[in-house]
């Protein structure tokens, strides 16, 4: 299904597109129960499909520690290894369990600069079946004001529908 997707003309519209990636998601990831691979594609499939995506990745809770954040599949530019919770934009959608949408990242306070380039952010928090924070999907952009909340309602239903079933 992976190859169909390459080949796949996505819709213009902003919304229609992330519906049919949202279905292309669903159905390639259809019976896969490793986290990992589905964070992997997701990030794969969502950083190829919208062109004001510069980094594209989760940060996932590193369980030994319980209110930090380690990287995880990724598409970009090197990330940052290790994130507290309540720090920088990651950090805060960690600890507030909130989607955080900056238009301006360098006006975030506490901001973390893993790569200079981002201007404009969004952090989806990933929840598991039973309600327990496992990651945040974390979407970095060169634009200023590059997400809305078309980005914001899509990339939380899409992770909603990849992360909060059991297998």
């Amino acid at each position: 299904m992976a190859e169909a997707f390459n080949d796949l003309a996505l819709p213009a519209d902003k919304a229609d597109r992330y519906a049919t990636v949202a279905g292309e998601i669903a159905s390639v990831l259809e019976g896969e129960p490793n986290r990992v691979a589905r964070m992997a594609t997701v990030a794969s499939m969502l950083a190829n499909s919208f062109a004001h995506y510069f980094w594209t990745g989760f940060y996932v809770v590193d369980e030994a520690k319980g209110d930090e954040l380690v990287v995880g599949p990724y598409q970009g530019t090197l990330g940052c290894m290790r994130i507290a919770f309540g720090r920088g934009v990651c950090g805060a959608a960690a600890a507030s369990r909130q989607t955080q949408l900056v238009a301006d990242v360098h006006a975030f306070p506490g901001h973390i600069a893993c790569d200079s380039r981002s201007a404009s952010e969004i952090v989806a928090p990933v929840f598991d079946a039973d309600g327990r924070l496992i990651a945040v999907f974390d979407v970095d952009s060169e634009t200023p004001a590059a997400f809305d909340d078309v980005d914001r309602e899509w990339l939380e239903r899409i992770l909603a529908q990849v992360f909060s079933k059991s297998f």
